[in-house]
């Protein structure tokens, strides 16, 4: 008996709904013949909810939105969001480049209660290769209902974005700890518990940790401050923020990144994070005139800032709150830290595709490390035997660069992958991107590439 054929079937199932999947829906939104549907297992659109701090803004220019670097015409950028809500002019006197996160939080929510085929509470469970009928199978929960159903596509893009990262010597103690133990990405939610306690430490110095830092720092009463800011780098350092420095984060440097080795792309990436790990320069100011301000009348705030430290251990003490066990590699010399409440801006790691892709297991090809190998159109290799296509958003920094969670490369990325999918240039993308010349040779290896990419055919999408 031959297995009977799905009814209706995507051209492209989108499994998250983050920045990445976001922008690939709105730019796919125009073209009538193109079949898609997108799950979220969250009820809504929400971009890292706990940061919303009053007064923090994005790191990247207000033009780095959803669409505008790949169509600037299109509906859903930034400029037509606050045109719809009737804020161009305020927008255009307040002379702002970089918006409030809780604007842009609240821009991307709008795009995504505007676009159709977007599926909130559904949480996939699985997905499979129907190798008869040529297509991918998506199992989904609807969440609160436990309705269950079945999507087909012949293409896949996982965006599924990244988690809150708790470094192994701290996990129990955020599970078990009385005292308030609580991962920067949650900080919002338990904002006034934290400054409750007697004395409160702060891990980590990338933005995050240096936002939160500051945000405690303002609410506690000047002399009585009882805050530490504990990190393992070697200094506060600010972001790398040249304007030629910035250039990492073009097409045309992820294009040079992709196209080295294994080794040096990992070598290159750990030498790398003052352009992605590091503080705006902005932060570091307005931290320093904090601590200044408070210093005029009232002799050094109460405050410990050390850098070079590693968090070794902690426990809870008998007496209430935490001991924390701490290490300083270039003294060789150790210390205890009693503290009150824990902040953990430890940062975030990729969510692991493999649970999610476990049904794919098979047909995946990996790279010496055993992680995804992926092609300079956001592909998974994949073996022959599956025709169609998985890309991924957001989980490729090992094989492109630190540009790959860049919201400024969100729109050429999408960009790259509907180009692909669709066979055609739906959206014209720019041939040079930097004033840099990354390597030698580029002119010969793009032409290389985009010789391989005409070649590859008409792209994944059926005729109808």
């Amino acid at each position: 008996m031959t297995p009977s054929r799905p009814h209706r079937v995507l051209d492209l199932a989108g499994i998250g709904i983050g920045p990445a999947n976001l922008s690939l829906a709105a730019l796919a939104q125009p073209r009538a013949d193109l079949r898609t549907a997108w799950y979220e297992q969250r009820p809504a659109f929400h971009w890292h909810p706990g940061l919303l701090i009053e007064g923090t803004t994005l790191q990247v220019p207000f033009l780095a939105d959803l669409v505008t670097l790949a169509d600037p015409t299109s509906p859903w950028t930034f400029l037509n969001y606050l045109r719809a809500r009737q804020r161009l002019y305020p927008f255009y006197f307040a002379e702002r480049f970089h918006t409030p996160r809780a604007e842009y939080d609240a821009y991307c929510r709008w795009v995504s209660t505007h676009l159709e085929g977007l599926h909130f509470d559904h949480r996939v469970d699985a997905v499979h290769w129907d190798r008869e009928a040529a297509v991918f199978t998506l199992d989904h929960t609807r969440l609160g209902t436990g309705a269950t159903g079945r999507t087909h596509a012949r293409n896949l893009v996982v965006g599924i974005g990244t988690a809150p990262h708790v470094p192994g010597a701290l996990r129990t103690l955020a599970d078990t700890a009385t005292a308030p133990v609580v991962h920067s990405a949650d900080y919002l939610d338990h904002r006034e518990r934290l400054l409750a306690a007697d004395h409160i430490t702060v891990v980590g110095s990338g933005q995050s940790g240096a936002e939160v830092f500051l945000d405690l720092l303002r609410a506690r009463p000047a002399g009585r401050e009882r805050l530490h800011w504990l990190t393992r780098s070697p200094a506060f350092a600010p972001m790398e923020y040249s304007k030629l420095g910035l250039e990492h984060f073009t097409p045309d440097y992820t294009r040079y990144f992709h196209g080295l080795g294994e080794p040096v792309r990992d070598h290159l990436t750990a030498r790398q994070w003052q352009l992605y790990k590091a503080i705006d320069a902005g932060t570091l100011a307005a931290i320093h005139d904090e601590l200044y301000r408070r210093s005029i009348t009232g002799g050094w705030p109460d405050t410990t800032l050390t850098p070079g430290v590693t968090v070794r251990a902690a426990h809870c003490r008998a007496e209430g709150g935490l001991l924390l066990h701490l290490d300083h590699a270039e003294q060789s010399t150790t210390s205890h830290l009693p503290t009150g409440a824990l902040v953990l801006a430890t940062g975030y790691r990729e969510r692991p595709l493999a649970p999610l892709l476990s049904g794919l297991a098979p047909h995946l090809r990996r790279d010496a490390a055993g992680r995804h190998e992926v092609d300079d159109r956001y592909r998974l290799a994949l073996d022959p035997s599956v025709t169609g296509t998985v890309y991924v958003q957001n989980a490729e920094r090992h094989t492109h660069g630190v540009g790959a969670p860049d919201l400024g490369l969100l729109a050429h990325r999408s960009a790259v992958i509907l180009n692909h999918l669709t066979g055609r240039d739906c959206y014209p993308l720019p041939e040079r991107t930097a004033f840099t010349t990354f390597g030698l040779n580029t002119t010969g290896a793009r032409a290389v590439a985009e010789r391989r990419f005409a070649a590859e055919g008409t792209g994944q999408i059926s005729p109808r």
